[in-house]
C-alpha cells in the first residue's frame, strides 16, 4: 500500500507499506524523490521515526546526486545512442558468454536496452537485460556489472551468499569496484 506524505523539510515522501519488506528502508532517486518502505507489521509512526532519524542522510544523498548529475556528460544524440547500441550488441553478449564459461554460470537470453536507471538486471528465468550505456564504462567495471548479473543466476537476491559469490568472482574487490561504479552516471 502506497501513500504520500508532505514532510516539512524533505518535501513529498512516498510511503510504501508492503508484506515483502523485511525492514524499514529509505531510498533517494536521482530526481531527489524519497521513498520510505517498511514491513506491513511495522506501525507507520515507527517508520516515520526512522525517517526523522535519517533526514541528514537524505539531504547528503540528494546533494551528492545533484553533483553527480551536474558533472555527468550531456545527454546523447539519437545517433550516439544507436552507435552505443551497435557496439553493445557486438561486445556484451560474447563477453557475457566468456565470463559465464570462466565462472560456470548458466543464463538465458540477453537483451540490450537503453536503460537509464540500472546497468543491468537478471530475471527469475535467468535472462539478462543490459543497458547499452555499459559501453561508457571502463572494461573492468563493465565486467563487474556483468558478473553481478551472472551471480544473480545463482542467487536472485542481494543476500550474503550473493555478495560472497560476487566477491570471489572479482578477486575480493567487490566493495572497491562497487564504490568506483557509483562514480559513473548512466547516460
Amino acid at each position: 500500500m502506497e501513500s504520500r506524505l508532505q514532510h516539512p523539510r524533505l518535501g513529498e515522501i512516498t510511503l510504501s507499506r508492503t508484506a515483502r519488506a523485511r525492514r524499514i528502508s529509505l531510498s533517494v532517486k536521482p530526481s531527489g524523490a524519497v521513498r520510505l518502505s517498511f514491513p506491513a507489521g511495522v506501525p507507520p509512526r515507527q517508520a516515520l521515526a526512522f525517517l526523522e532519524s535519517r533526514i541528514d542522510w537524505v539531504e547528503t544523498v540528494r546533494a551528492r546526486l545533484a553533483e553527480r548529475i551536474a558533472a555527468a556528460p550531456p545527454a546523447r544524440t539519437p545517433e550516439e545512442i544507436e552507435e552505443l547500441r551497435r557496439h553493445a550488441n557486438a561486445v556484451l553478449p560474447p563477453r557475457v558468454a566468456e565470463l559465464a564459461e570462466l565462472f560456470g554460470f548458466r543464463y538465458g537470453r540477453i537483451t540490450i536496452r537503453a536503460a537509464r536507471t540500472k546497468w543491468g538486471c537478471c530475471t527469475s528465468r535467468n535472462n539478462l537485460s543490459l543497458s547499452l550505456f555499459l559501453m561508457t564504462l571502463p572494461a573492468h567495471l563493465r565486467d563487474f556489472v556483468l558478473l553481478h548479473e551472472l551471480c544473480h543466476t545463482v542467487h536472485h537476491d542481494h543476500s550474503a551468499r550473493f555478495h560472497a559469490l560476487l566477491n570471489r568472482c572479482v578477486g575480493g574487490r567487490e566493495q572497491e569496484l562497487n564504490r568506483e561504479l557509483k562514480t559513473y552516471c548512466i547516460r
